[in-house]
């Protein structure tokens, strides 16, 4: 699953491994991202000695065996962590499915922590990179959902991925018990507060964004790469 930052990316993974039959990997690629772009992100140390900084050695990974003996192996991915020079040939071993989330949402939340932010730090235009790499391989586009669908509809929205997985859907996905889990990165101390007090989805709360003229020109820097890929909206497509 490919998301960006400020999405439900982290409550679709509890989503996913509630299930039972379902492994889950959080973040694996982001020690090598903060290894190689030098960037200082809370805990940084820690992350940097959790994971393996290296891409090559990540991926294959994440093609070989899933954990426990499971069916199902559930990845949980920021798009921002995959940089230029990274290997894309795994991906045709794995199936791709994308998060998205309406960049207004997302520039209005990251902004909150980063004032200074630069587009690439959202992770929109590499999301459509990737997208375009998968299209080019399946021939055709791979399934996306919407976080503002999600929340809206979850039920509705998590049987219709399924359905494209060819996954049977499970009530499970809809509520987990609180708190945090051993499958979380190290980084979830300065991060997952919110998810670790949940115990499903949060209910979808329309809201006014009101952004300054440096949020404005971040979102429409990102709109034209979420609309590609909302095109392909799996709740109404």
């Amino acid at each position: 699953m490919w998301s960006g930052p400020r999405n439900i990316s982290t409550a679709m993974m509890r989503a996913w491994e509630n299930r039972g039959d379902t492994a889950v990997i959080d973040e694996p690629f982001y020690a090598h991202y903060l290894q190689a772009t030098g960037v200082n992100h809370p805990g940084r140390e820690e992350v940097l000695k959790s994971q393996s900084t290296d891409a090559a050695e990540v991926a294959a990974m994440l093609i070989g065996p899933i954990p426990n003996g499971k069916p199902i192996w559930y990845q949980k991915h920021m798009t921002q962590h995959m940089l230029t020079h990274m290997p894309l040939d795994w991906l045709e071993q794995v199936t791709n499915c994308f998060l998205i989330r309406d960049p207004e949402s997302v520039v209005a939340s990251f902004t909150i922590q980063r004032p200074d932010a630069v587009a690439w730090e959202l992770g929109f235009e590499q999301q459509a990179r990737l997208f375009d790499h998968v299209c080019d391989k399946l021939g055709h586009a791979p399934p996306v959902i919407d976080a503002d669908d999600v929340l809206k509809n979850p039920r509705s929205v998590l049987s219709a991925l399924c359905a494209r997985l060819g996954i049977p859907f499970t009530d499970r996905m809809l509520h987990w018990p609180p708190g945090p889990r051993d499958s979380d990165g190290v980084w979830a101390p300065h991060w997952y507060a919110a998810v670790e007090r949940s115990t499903g989805f949060g209910p979808y709360r329309p809201r006014r964004i009101t952004l300054t003229d440096f949020q404005r020109k971040l979102v429409d820097e990102c709109r034209r790469y979420y609309e590609k890929l909302a095109g392909h909206n799996v709740a109404v497509s």
